[in-house]
């Protein structure tokens, strides 16, 4: 569907958003992006304060809340230091 940017790393969690585009969580990436599974197109890009974004869903009263969850494994103290919100869940509104 897409070929990710060398910024964007690892694609890992993935969600569909009500509108059906496709939502990845790209590791070592520090970021969510939206794309457009019909044109192969990355509509939109969600940075976050922590490099390694595992997975993204939906929520809330009408699903326009996205959780976006994080890892913290083989991170170094330096590393912790810098992203101390590693390891946490985020909320997207």
């Amino acid at each position: 569907v897409y070929r990710l940017e060398k910024e964007e790393s690892i694609p890992d969690g993935m969600c569909i958003d009500t509108e059906g585009k496709l939502w990845v969580a790209c590791y070592d990436g520090g970021r969510v992006i939206r794309l457009d599974p019909e044109t192969g197109k990355r509509l939109q890009t969600v940075k976050l304060p922590v490099d390694k974004t595992t997975s993204c869903c939906f929520g809330g009263k009408d699903y326009s809340e996205m959780y976006v969850t994080s890892a913290r494994d083989g991170m170094d103290k330096e590393g912790l230091s810098r992203q101390p919100q590693a390891g946490g869940i985020f909320k997207v509104s």
